[in-house]
């Protein structure tokens, strides 16, 4: 059974920074595709940042030059460093791994902005 479990939203002040975290049981997050996604109220699930089994990585457009997503393979965990926040990155984040189609789901954190 695969589990995925999101940790460190909270609350942050604008031009802050925090990091999520993803632990991953059931899986290998090398052996998979990682993603974060976010949704905020009354809006759709949007791909924040993903990394690849290759390494490669890709970002939504709205946080480029600002979030960092990374894999640690001895720890099954994905992490996203986010720099910089805006009160529009106030959203609950959610792992993904395997897609958004057919892929497994964390619960959610909730990462609030505050201006």
């Amino acid at each position: 059974q695969v589990h995925l479990v999101e940790s460190g939203g909270g609350l942050v002040q604008a031009g802050g920074s925090l990091t999520l975290s993803c632990t991953a049981s059931g899986i290998s997050v090398d052996r998979y595709a990682m993603g974060w996604y976010r949704q905020g109220p009354e809006q759709k699930r949007d791909l924040v940042a993903q990394i690849f089994t290759h390494g490669g990585t890709n970002y939504g457009d709205s946080v480029k030059g600002r979030f960092t997503i990374s894999r640690d393979n001895a720890k099954n965990t994905v992490h996203l460093q986010m720099n910089s926040l805006k009160s529009e990155d106030t959203a609950a984040y959610f792992c993904n791994a395997g897609g958004d189609k057919l892929g497994y789901w964390g619960q959610g954190t909730q990462v609030t902005v505050s201006s």
